[in-house]
């Protein structure tokens, strides 16, 4: 059964959360980090990014230590407090595109990582995870939430519905037109019946943030082993998340882009096609699939459909009947020669809210050779992979909400 905590959440103070609270840096082009870190001294850009101070790019142990430096400075200054009751935080989430994502944000359980309560549906990089595990341990604290779902629950939903008749704690609209809000839940009867709510859940999934989970998962061995006093209650045991019910979840596709094809001609390719799909050639018409097992593709200057033929393909597993496995076993690997979608440069993504608009352009202006566009992959498809034991291939979801990082830190 599932283990959730409330902690005591250091937070930015109700008047700066708008100017602190940041997307993930990754996201975020040089341009936009610059303008943010020189323009903003609130952001918390600043304690990820701390060489700016010294106009020098800093890396490893030496920017983590830097990291927990300028964290701790933010403390001293008064831009962060921290909350005298351990309490859980509501967090609602309306999106441009006006998508309304209510949730949790908790302590969750490395044990039931481990256990298999929490459950995976991604393979994670080993040497990621050894960074990660140095950072985490140096800085101490968790700043962006693990993205967990649950299945549906009426009374919580609920409970939810009603802490949010009052006034939120935050509410802040940021640049991307998201507007998200914040409830601070510390009554001892609603705290209890809201954990034990989730102490009934036999499974909760890990729908994004498979590295951040792993890493801190890590670390609570890596620390336990340290600690000779170790009773399974300290804060290292448990890692920050925001959970959402299984109906909130928007999940997007992600299109596939290749750079070349695998010195084949186009004629060549799509005989080698034709043995695995129906081809239609659809010209300049936005070829967009509805349906599983049906792709788009577009190469030199014409979109295509294109269909599997299932007779010549087997499905035996979850992860067989998964439209970027399909792609992967029949188009990528096979005829392209793609053996590794981590690592081949050959290869690169675009997430579906980027639309094939994209695909088109990137393909027209000589970037890449070909491109494919897929079908999104549904929460039941999701969990029944992770149920299996199976992991997708990498970039098979891009998934909502994105939370903001610094909001609610965990500290361990």
């Amino acid at each position: 059964m599932a283990t959730i905590l409330p902690f005591r959440a250091v937070r930015p103070t109700r008047d700066k959360v708008s100017l602190l609270a940041a997307r993930s840096y990754d996201s975020y082009t040089p341009a936009q980090v610059e303008s943010r870190l020189r323009d903003n001294p609130f952001s918390f850009l600043h304690i990820i990014n701390p060489g700016y101070k010294y106009q020098k790019e800093i890396e490893g142990e030496e920017r983590y230590t830097l990291v927990r430096n300028r964290y701790q400075e933010f403390k001293e200054d008064g831009i962060f407090i921290q909350d005298e009751k351990a309490s859980l935080y509501i967090y609602k989430i309306v999106n441009r595109d006006g998508l309304e994502f209510n949730g949790l944000v908790a302590a969750a359980s490395a044990q039931d990582y481990e256990s298999d309560v929490i459950k995976k549906h991604e393979d994670t990089l080993e040497y990621k995870e050894t960074i990660f595990v140095k950072y985490l341990k140096t800085v101490g604290f968790n700043a962006e939430p693990v993205l967990l779902t649950y299945p549906d629950h009426d009374e919580l939903a609920n409970l939810i519905e009603s802490v949010m008749q009052d006034r939120a704690e935050y509410e802040f609209t940021t640049t991307y037109r998201d507007t998200h809000y914040m409830w601070k839940v510390d009554d001892a009867v609603l705290v209890k019946r809201i954990t034990a709510i989730f102490g009934e859940m036999e499974t909760l999934y890990i729908a994004d943030g498979h590295h951040r989970s792993s890493s801190s998962y890590l670390l609570a061995k890596e620390l336990q082993s340290e600690n000779n006093a170790h009773t399974g209650k300290e804060a290292y045991n448990y890692f920050m998340s925001y959970l959402i019910p299984e109906s909130d979840l928007k999940i997007y596709e992600f299109n596939r882009l290749v750079k070349d094809l695998n010195g084949l001609t186009k004629e060549e390719f799509l005989i080698k096609l034709d043995a695995l799909f129906r081809i239609e050639n659809r010209g300049q018409e936005y070829y967009k699939p509805s349906k599983k097992h049906h792709f788009s593709m577009y190469l030199d200057g014409a979109f295509y459909s294109l269909y599997l033929r299932k007779n010549n393909y087997s499905i035996e597993t979850a992860l067989d009947a998964l439209d970027a496995q399909i792609l992967y076993k029949t188009i990528l690997r096979p005829i392209l020669g793609i053996e590794d979608l981590r690592n081949d440069h050959r290869i690169e993504y675009s997430h579906g809210k980027n639309d094939l608009a994209y695909v088109k352009t990137a393909v027209d202006r000589g970037d890449f050779k070909v491109g494919f566009g897929l079908v999104p992959v549904d929460t039941e498809e999701l969990k029944q992979i992770a149920n299996e034991g199976l992991k997708m291939p990498p970039k098979s979801t891009y998934i909502e909400p994105k939370l903001r990082s610094g909001v609610t830190i965990y500290e361990f």
